[in-house]
């Protein structure tokens, strides 16, 4: 039990090292290829990104999940899809390659070198292939320290050759080079470094086993795939390469500080409250726990990102990426409501109603794309604020079932998302007004803004004894304490 125990908690710390710093070093690659390379570059290459990220989908997304599922996975079980993978993804590469140009005069004027890129940036799929089953032993023996050996090594050697490239003028290439270095090098240190090899064995009797877990997830993925891909293939049909760039990078910043924290709340409230299913009181007290809490730290976050999105982007980007900034703005208060969709369906998963989950899927994915369709036409703008929109309705559907399944009312949600909403809107008003009324340099006025927004959100908070605030501080010193206990009796 012990040895489980610690098994899991290495497994967590790794895994979350690995994922912070690969974010780290890639956030600031990113920042100093945007400096470097033309808007249009990154425009081209989210295009490319969604036909390899789909393709790769398909060819993965449910046998490396059955195979971490299943309790006797052998090596014959591994060598099998390993080698159906490489076979399904080389057969789709070659399909790519083969369209690569029709899908170039499809999207039409300013995607001119689509083709070409598509043609080489393609060559991770095959490799991604080989890198899921790895990926997928490594998760199955939770030996998660080689893969974060592995991670970090293709992050930086990636950064390095996109960088030296980029600086080269190499212009679209230097992105195109990163992107496969990273996936090449942490496929070959894996190889290395992970005991396992495959044999020379194809068992179709494993194979379907397999595939009779894994289709629905595969089916699950190839949809959702598709709805999140879709407003950018919109965009990149419909408008120019740059509104797609403007797009998508006003994505990226609040999107890399929401996916951490959704993370973390997936991976904790999940088992913690399948474990505690058949006490409907302690799920929603949980629940609750953790919308309050993370509507706290989310928040501020976001409306504090909104208030200072122009000076963050000109200082990091320059202001040739300052269009970006009203879609980070949309961004930052849509991810608000992320709590919300976040912990009703890890509560609705739990209490093992997949049932919901799939109509809840239909619902959402139908009427946003209904929206999406409806507002394609009025600009980029037009079909950012859909996001809002369809967010909204999103996180209703989601709260919806559970006021059955464990008496949770919307009168209670609302309740919870209040504190952080209204401090964090109060604070973001200061905030926006020190930005008004300070005469500096862009990088001083930012540094005292932030500065004001932390100490305006604490000392309301304190003040008016804000039940998250209490949670957190009390949480907080606990661990503290405990560590320092820990190394007195050492």
């Amino acid at each position: 039990m012990n040895d489980t125990k610690n098994k899991v908690l290495s497994g967590l710390i790794w895994k979350f090292g690995e994922r912070i710093s690969a974010q780290v070093v890639t956030f600031v690659v990113s920042v100093i290829l945007a400096r470097l390379l033309p808007t249009e570059a990154y425009g081209l290459i989210t295009l490319v990104t969604i036909f390899i990220t789909f393709a790769n989908c398909v060819v993965t997304n449910g046998f490396g999940s059955s195979l971490i599922q299943k309790k006797d996975a052998t090596n014959t079980d591994f060598s099998t899809v390993l080698y159906f993978q490489f076979i399904a993804a080389t057969a789709i590469y070659i399909l790519l390659f083969v369209t690569a140009p029709l899908i170039a005069t499809f999207f039409g004027e300013g995607y001119e070198q689509l083709a070409p890129v598509l043609r080489v940036l393609g060559l991770r799929i095959p490799l991604t292939a080989i890198n899921n089953v790895q990926q997928s032993y490594v998760s199955k023996k939770m030996i998660f320290r080689k893969f974060f050996f592995s991670t970090i090594i293709g992050t930086i050697i990636s950064a390095v050759v996109g960088i030296r490239m980029a600086y080269a003028g190499y212009g679209v290439w230097a992105l195109v080079a990163q992107y496969l270095t990273s996936t090449t090098v942490s496929t070959i240190v894996l190889a290395i470094t992970i005991k396992w090899k495959p044999e020379l064995k194809f068992s179709l009797k494993s194979l379907k086993e397999l595939f009779r877990y894994g289709w629905k997830i595969l089916i699950a993925s190839i949809i959702g795939e598709i709805y999140n891909e879709l407003r950018t293939l919109i965009i990149g049909k419909l408008y120019t390469s740059n509104d797609l760039a403007f797009f998508d990078k006003g994505k990226q910043i609040p999107n890399i500080i929401v996916t951490n924290i959704n993370t973390t709340i997936s991976n904790v409230l999940f088992p913690a409250i399948s474990n505690a299913q058949n006490n409907i009181t302690d799920v929603r007290n949980m629940m609750r726990r953790s919308i309050k809490t993370t509507a706290y730290i989310m928040c501020p976050l976001m409306f504090g990102l909104a208030v200072v999105a122009e000076p963050v982007i000109s200082l990091l980007l320059t202001d040739k990426w300052l269009p970006c900034v009203p879609y980070l703005q949309i961004y930052c208060i849509t991810y608000c409501f992320e709590p919300i969709q976040t912990s009703n369906l890890q509560a609705i998963k739990a209490l093992g109603r997949s049932d919901i989950i799939l109509k809840l899927e239909i619902i959402k994915k139908g009427s946003s794309i209904l929206i999406l369709f409806a507002v394609m036409n009025f600009g980029v703008d037009a079909i950012a604020y859909s996001l809002f929109l369809t967010t909204l309705i999103a996180s209703i559907a989601n709260t919806l079932p559970n006021k059955k399944l464990i008496a949770y009312s919307y009168r209670a949600l609302f309740v919870d998302m209040s504190a952080g909403i209204v401090i964090s809107a109060i604070m973001a008003v200061i905030v926006y007004a020190v930005g008004m009324l300070l005469n500096l340099s862009t990088l001083a006025e930012l540094i005292i803004q932030i500065a004001t927004g932390g100490i305006v959100y604490f000392a309301i908070s304190a003040i008016f004894k804000v039940e998250a605030f209490t949670y957190l501080k009390d949480t907080m010193i606990e661990m503290i304490s405990g560590v320092l206990k820990k190394q007195k009796k050492e």
